[in-house]
């Protein structure tokens, strides 16, 4: 296998055949997704170094990888050596990649990207800084030409449709409702390129994504068609009849540009320029018959809205998820008493055993992150077999892990203590767990902001001056992506929420070579009553599962933040004990005591 140096060389070389100066590769696919499938990885494989939301840039003589703070320390370590740059996002006097090429480019360089992956957005940004500094942008298929060895082909697994008994419903009502946003932008049609708007909007799930049970697909949609563009092979006679049902058309996944250039209607057509990347944008424009519209997909805010019939289904995943974690811990804890030595990578083995023996289960959403030590700074550290910790009795055990049943998603992180914590722990601890109640225990009045929520969860950090880089919480797809817009609980977010949408709850503390720290449930929002004064709404918890409290100093907890976790607790005894047995119910009993 090419080493890192080896990769680099070859591509310069494509370069300088295209007379490129710069090339930037970003991590993002034809749909801007933020996982990616692994044939469109580029900036993954000519770094070394895996992450989403990044940016590789690479010139005839330097390479640099931009990422955010959920990765500064792993990449440092990785990238050492390589002939790359660790650049951290948001850190002062590290340049953004605009500074960057800003300052590297001049009159008459070429600055290469690759249309199929970049979005217009994206592309937009980068046209104005050419023209800013005299350079040209131009399409370049260096990452073909280069990326010779061991490249995954495109995705084709089996797609299937998810049933109206979990999706609440079906494609023929959800494009009716879609077709009725339309009017609302005063459009006549639209282009999706997003992969969770394909899914939501038919019903659609496949595997072409690691832990993300998504398609490869693009849809077009007016008032009278609707036609999916994936390989129609994929899909089983049931799945393809029911789509017919509905009104759907099959084309195959390349056959989009083809489509575009053939319509005859003058059209209004509406697309997003964040997930509409910058090859279908130019197909798109050549026909003069369409007007283009640029707006936010509708479909970002429908289905982080759920349905009745998705809580439902998504409370009861939250279940089967918390007797495997309940499960899980058990035997952690048997093993490590029985002095066994257990490693990093054994944690996700454990996980599995349990989740997988329901019935619904489909994957992993996300790697399991289970991280000893000091390893748990690394927010979205991947333990690897052969280079994994043992998992000492001492310190703390973060593991952040979730899966997808069909009944919904899930996503969820404890830090346990698997030996004696020092008081500075404890207390770092009990922050975080501060942190927590304090986004999971307001009540607000109607319109209040992700960004605005967000500051809840810092205050017991602020207070210290001290912080984590990273959003306090994220939306969660139902049976899709672990991550999902447009509402985060994140400093700018100004996304109001609204009672059924779901969000994660983890603020953390990470403290580089030391520890890491964080405490994650999934939230819903829920209505909490009316008065002269307007709407209020809160939060209540999906995620149901012990938090541990040997870890708290429980004098430095508010009276409200004692009566909130006992209320948590006793609900979570009451919601698991029907899946448990009596050994198993005994052990949460003693978990869940009140404080």
């Amino acid at each position: 296998m090419k080493t890192v140096p080896q990769r680099l060389t070859e591509f310069r070389e494509a370069m300088k055949k295209s007379h490129c100066d710069i090339f930037i590769m970003p991590s993002s696919d034809a749909h801007a997704s933020e996982y990616a499938p692994a044939h469109h990885t580029a900036w993954e494989y000519f770094s070394g170094f895996s992450c989403e939301n990044a940016n590789l840039l690479v010139t005839l003589t330097e390479a640099a990888l931009w990422v955010d703070g959920r990765f500064f320390g792993a990449a440092d370590k990785a990238l050492k050596g390589s002939g790359v740059q660790s650049m951290h996002m948001g850190v002062k006097g590290v340049p953004t990649v605009k500074e960057w090429l800003e300052e590297k480019l001049g009159a008459g360089m070429v600055l290469g990207y690759n249309a199929e992956t970049m979005p217009l957005s994206r592309m937009r940004e980068l046209k104005e800084i050419c023209t800013k500094t005299g350079a040209e942008l131009r399409d370049l298929p260096l990452v073909d030409e280069a990326w010779t060895e061991d490249r995954a082909p495109l995705p084709s697994t089996p797609a299937w449709i998810l049933g109206n008994e979990y999706a609440g419903k079906g494609a023929e009502e959800k494009l009716s409702i879609f077709r009725g946003k339309l009017k609302e932008e005063n459009c006549d049609c639209a282009v999706i390129t997003s992969l969770d708007s394909a899914a939501w909007l038919y019903n659609l799930r496949a595997a072409d994504v690691d832990n993300t049970p998504y398609a490869l697909a693009f849809s077009y949609v007016d008032m009278d068609r609707a036609v999916l563009f994936m390989d129609y092979s994929r899909l089983n006679a049931e799945g393809a009849e029911s789509l017919k049902k509905a009104g759907v058309s099959l084309m195959g996944y390349q056959d989009m540009p083809r489509f575009l250039s053939e319509n005859e209607k003058a059209l209004k057509v509406l697309v997003d320029p964040s997930s509409l990347n910058a090859a279908l944008n130019n197909a798109l424009r050549s026909n003069s018959n369409f007007t283009v519209i640029e707006g936010s997909d509708p479909i970002a805010l429908l289905k982080a809205v759920k349905n009745e019939t998705e809580l439902k289904c998504t409370r009861k995943a939250h279940l089967y998820d918390g007797a495997a974690m309940v499960r899980f811990q058990i035997e952690l804890e048997k093993r490590l008493a029985k002095g066994e030595k257990l490693r990093e990578t054994d944690i996700d083995t454990i996980l599995h055993k349990y989740r997988s023996a329901n019935p619904g289960f489909i994957v992993e959403s996300f790697g399991t992150i289970a991280a000893y030590g000091e390893n748990a700074a690394n927010m979205h550290y991947a333990p690897k077999a052969g280079a994994d910790a043992e998992i000492r009795p001492e310190g703390f055990l973060l593991v952040d892990s979730g899966a997808t049943y069909l009944e919904g998603t899930t996503d969820i992180t404890r830090t346990y203590a698997v030996g004696p914590l020092s008081y500075e722990e404890k207390l770092a601890y009990t922050r975080v767990l501060r942190c927590h109640i304090d986004v999971a225990m307001p009540v607000w009045k109607e319109g209040a902001t992700g960004g605005e929520l967000d500051m809840l969860a810092r205050q017991p950090l602020w207070k210290h001056m001290l912080d984590y880089r990273c959003g306090t919480g994220h939306g969660v797809s139902h049976v899709g992506a672990v991550h999902e817009g447009p509402q985060s609980l994140r400093p700018h977010n100004a996304v109001v929420f609204v009672p059924g949408m779901i969000i994660t709850d983890e603020p953390g503390i990470y403290e580089e070579g030391h520890m890491g720290i964080r405490i994650e449930n999934e939230l819903e929002c829920v209505e909490a009553g009316e008065s002269e004064y307007g709407r209020f709404l809160r939060f209540e918890p999906v995620t149901y599962v012990p938090v541990d409290m040997s870890c708290v100093l429980t004098e430095e907890l508010t009276r409200e933040e004692k009566e909130w976790i006992n209320a948590y607790h006793a609900a979570v005894l009451e919601k698991l004990s029907p899946l448990l047995n009596e050994e198993e119910i005994r052990w949460l009993q003693g978990k869940c005591a009140a404080v």
